[in-house]
C-alpha cells in the first residue's frame, strides 16, 4: 500500500475490523472448547467442597497450544481467552503501523510505549 492508502479513515476501519474479527474468533474458539469440554465432562458431578484451579500445563502458552492441538476442551477455552487478550495488543500494533505509514513520528513513539507496556504486562507477569 502506498502512503496515501493509510488515511485516518482507513486506519480506523482496519482497526475496527481487526477488533471485530478478533473478538468473534476468540468467542468461537471458547464456544468450541466449551462444547468439547461438556461432551467429555458434562455428566460428571461437581465437587463444591474443594476448589481445583486450572491444571499447571494450562498456565503457559506452550501447554495451552499443545493441549489445543490434542483437542482438550480446557486448553481450547484458554486459547480463546489468549486470543481475546491478544486482540487489543494487535490493535495497538496495527495502529502503530498505520502511524508509521503516515510518517507520524510522535504517534509512533507513544503507541510504541503503549505496546511495550502491554507486552510487558502480558509476558513479564508470567
Amino acid at each position: 500500500m502506498t502512503r496515501s492508502d493509510w488515511s485516518d479513515r482507513r486506519v480506523e476501519r482496519s482497526v475496527g475490523n481487526l477488533l471485530r474479527v478478533g473478538v468473534i474468533l476468540a468467542g468461537c474458539v471458547v464456544l468450541a472448547g466449551g462444547m468439547i469440554f461438556l461432551v467429555a465432562h458434562g455428566s460428571e458431578r461437581a465437587d463444591y467442597r474443594a476448589f481445583l484451579g486450572e491444571p499447571s500445563d494450562l498456565r503457559r502458552v506452550t501447554g495451552i497450544v499443545r493441549g489445543a492441538i490434542a483437542r482438550r476442551g480446557r486448553a481450547i477455552i484458554q486459547l480463546g481467552l489468549l486470543l481475546l487478550i491478544a486482540t487489543p495488543i494487535a490493535r495497538v500494533a496495527l495502529a502503530m503501523f498505520g502511524f508509521a505509514e503516515e510518517r507520524d513520528g510522535m504517534y509512533v513513539f507513544f503507541t510504541g510505549i503503549v505496546l511495550v507496556i502491554l507486552l510487558y504486562s502480558l509476558v513479564g507477569s508470567a
